[in-house]
């Protein structure tokens, strides 16, 4: 699959894991007083410019993958929101930065995939609809065409869910692909597309230019509850389940790493967070760097502080999928999420834990 690299350290990292491997322990001092070398990670996230995946790129900026050993070759995929997910699941990559319903969706297909810390408790997505469409909420989406990242990807899911509990069956409406940012805003603008599911700072370009105005918020936690009925845990860090148990230090570490990164979003402002990602991430053709922080402030709360997965979110994502026609009839909760690393993590670095964490009931 087709990836940029992020930057030059994640070239040499890459080489460095196609030498080596995972080999190695965690960073730190060996029992020889010399620096352990660093653990070789690879981890594809699912838009890695968009806001609701930027604690990826955050943790890379913030130096916390070394410091907590690892030594991180982050890649993007280049269009839609299928292809992180499918590059894990098939090997290209250790990890995929993407939503936790994909474990389901593997799970019911007979493939073990597992979430090792949740982001976020909501999409952070917003369907935009053109002022024409005469969108103003799903009840409406009957006989117009919905444009999503991908085809199969989870805003196609969440589109589907959404119409489905106004009576609305996905042969009522159109769905396109319209991948995010300048295509997306493409689609709108040339009505293509009636509505898109997209995140900021899409969302910012799209109200700037007047081209769209929010249908339905999925960007913020009062938000997902009010349409889905409960948070929605979305960005996660998703493996193999063989993957995690072959290399427990390795994934211990990017969690500690990504716990930080968490609680550092949670103590820091939209502008301090924004200087910290790289110039073309916060400003370039469709956005300003006030916009993406607009935006960013706007819904921010979607990050959770502490890595933790909510209880009732899972609940809520198998309730979601089975609607869907998913058959989760095999999957228990807990062969899709874990908390341990998270909670470690927390106690590592003496954090509080505020969010309440979702057990065996979900």
């Amino acid at each position: 699959m087709k990836k940029r690299m992020i930057t030059a350290a994640a070239i040499v990292g890459a080489a460095a894991l196609a030498l080596t491997g995972c080999a190695g322990t965690s960073g730190g001092t060996s029992s020889s007083g010399a620096a352990a070398p660093l653990l070789n990670v690879s981890m594809m996230v699912g838009g890695i410019d968009k806001q609701i995946y930027l604690p990826y790129q955050l943790a890379q900026s913030l130096g916390f993958y070394k410091k907590y050993g690892i030594n991180m070759t982050l890649s993007t995929e280049q269009n839609g929101g299928v292809g992180a997910e499918d590059a894990m699941a098939s090997g290209q990559v250790d990890l995929a930065g993407a939503w936790y319903i994909h474990t389901v969706d593997f799970g019911s297909k007979g493939k073990s995939v597992i979430d090792l810390v949740q982001l976020s408790g909501a999409p952070g997505e917003r369907i935009m609809c053109s002022p024409k469409s005469g969108v103003k909420s799903a009840a409406d989406f009957k006989g117009k065409t919905m444009g999503v990242t991908d085809l199969g990807s989870g805003t196609d899911e969440l589109t589907q869910f959404l119409a489905s509990q106004h009576g609305i069956d996905r042969s009522q409406y159109t769905t396109l692909a319209v991948g995010a940012g300048a295509t997306a805003i493409a689609a709108i603008q040339s009505g293509a597309a009636d509505c898109v599911m997209t995140t900021q700072p899409t969302v910012g370009a799209l109200e700037s230019q007047k081209l769209a105005t929010t249908a339905v918020d999925l960007a913020t936690a009062d938000g997902a509850k009010k349409a889905l009925g409960g948070d929605w845990p979305a960005a996660s860090v998703l493996t193999l389940s063989s993957w995690a148990k072959a290399n427990p230090k390795a994934a211990q570490g990017v969690v500690d790493a990504l716990v930080a990164t968490m609680h550092w979003i949670a103590t820091h402002s939209a502008a301090q967070i924004a200087d910290k990602l790289p110039a073309d991430f916060v400003q370039n053709a469709t956005i300003t760097k006030a916009q993406y922080i607009s935006g960013l402030a706007s819904d921010k709360a979607q990050f959770l502080p502490d890595g933790i997965m909510p209880a009732g979110g899972p609940k809520v994502i198998f309730a979601m999928e089975k609607a869907n026609g998913v058959d989760t009839s095999k999957l228990s909760y807990a062969d899709t999420f874990t908390n341990k690393y998270a909670m470690a993590a927390n106690k590592l670095e003496g954090f509080t834990v505020t969010t309440t964490p979702a057990g065996a009931d979900g």
